[in-house]
C-alpha cells in the first residue's frame, strides 16, 4: 500500500509539473481547450441535424441521445486526460527515448503518463458535462442520490473501458513497428458508434459492439438505465467490466515491456 501511495504521489507531481509547463503558453492552452469544445460541439451538431430529419432513433429522442452523447464524451475525456502522453509511445520507442524511463526507479508507465498532461482535452470535458446537465433536464431524468452515484460510477467505468483498449494497443508499440492506425480505428469505433443507441445498428453489429468490442457498456447501457430504458441489474456492468479490462490491459503492458528491445540493442 505504501508503494502504491508513493507511486500515486509521484504521478501527481509529474502531472503538476506538466501542467505548469503547458500553462507557460497560456494562449496556446486556451486555444487548445476551446478547439476541443468546438470539435465536440460539431460532432453533436451532426446528430442534431439528423434528429431534425428523424425525430426518433430506435425510440430515443434528441434529449435522450444528447444525454448518451454527453455520458460517452465525459467518459472518453476522463480516459484520455491521464493517458494522452501514452499516445506518444511510438515515437519514444523509435527515437530511443523510452529507454530513459527504464533507468529510473519508478514504474515506466507512470513516467510515460506523467510526461505530458492532456490539458486540451479539458474542452472535451466541459462539453460533455454541459451536455449531461442540459440533456438531463430536457430528458426529465429523475435525479436522486442513487442515480447521481450511479452516473459517476458509470462514467468511471466507461473511462476504464476505453482506457483499457487504448493502453493495450499502445503497449503493442513496444514490440511492433506502428499501431497508430489501429488505435485511431478503435477510437473512431468508440466515438462514432458509441454516440448512438445500439438498437440503431441491430443484428450482428449490435452484438459485436456489445460483446466483442464493448462500446455499448461505455455509455449506451448506463444511459439506458438512467433514462429508465433498462432494468437496474445492468447498472454496475460498466464499472465492473472497466476494472476487469484495465487490469487485463496492464497485464498486456507488462508482458510487452518484458519483451521490449531498445533500438540500440
Amino acid at each position: 500500500m505504501a508503494e502504491i501511495l508513493r507511486t500515486l504521489r509521484l504521478y501527481v507531481m509529474l502531472q503538476r509539473a506538466s501542467a505548469r509547463g503547458a500553462l507557460q503558453y497560456r494562449m496556446n492552452t486556451v486555444i487548445g481547450i476551446l478547439s476541443g469544445a468546438i470539435w465536440q460541439g460539431t460532432g453533436f451538431a451532426f446528430i442534431w441535424v439528423i434528429m431534425h430529419t428523424f425525430p426518433s432513433l430506435a425510440g430515443w429522442g434528441l434529449a435522450e441521445i444528447a444525454f448518451l452523447y454527453g455520458l460517452r464524451l465525459t467518459a472518453h475525456t476522463l480516459a484520455m486526460i491521464p493517458l494522452m502522453s501514452v499516445n506518444d509511445i511510438h515515437w519514444l520507442v523509435l527515437n530511443g527515448e523510452f529507454d530513459r524511463f527504464l533507468l529510473r526507479p519508478l514504474n515506466p508507465l507512470v513516467q510515460l503518463m506523467g510526461n505530458r498532461m492532456g490539458i486540451a482535452q479539458l474542452g472535451d470535458l466541459f462539453a460533455g458535462l454541459a451536455l449531461l446537465t442540459i440533456a438531463g433536464q430536457n430528458a426529465h431524468v429523475q435525479w436522486n442520490a442513487w442515480l447521481i452515484a450511479f452516473c459517476l460510477m458509470a462514467i468511471l467505468g466507461g473511462a476504464l473501458i476505453e482506457a483499457a483498449f487504448f493502453l493495450a494497443l499502445c503497449s503493442l508499440s513496444l514490440r511492433m513497428i506502428d499501431t497508430f492506425s489501429l488505435r485511431v480505428f478503435v477510437d473512431d469505433v468508440f466515438s462514432k458508434f458509441g454516440s448512438y443507441p445500439m438498437k440503431v445498428f441491430g443484428g450482428a453489429i449490435e452484438w459485436l459492439l456489445t460483446f466483442v468490442l464493448p462500446v455499448a457498456f461505455v455509455a449506451y447501457v448506463p444511459a439506458s438505465v438512467a433514462l429508465g430504458k433498462l432494468d437496474n441489474p445492468w447498472a454496475l456492468t460498466a464499472p465492473v467490466l472497466g476494472v476487469i479490462l484495465i487490469a487485463l490491459a496492464y497485464l498486456i503492458w507488462r508482458r510487452q515491456l518484458d519483451h521490449y528491445q531498445s533500438v540500440g540493442h
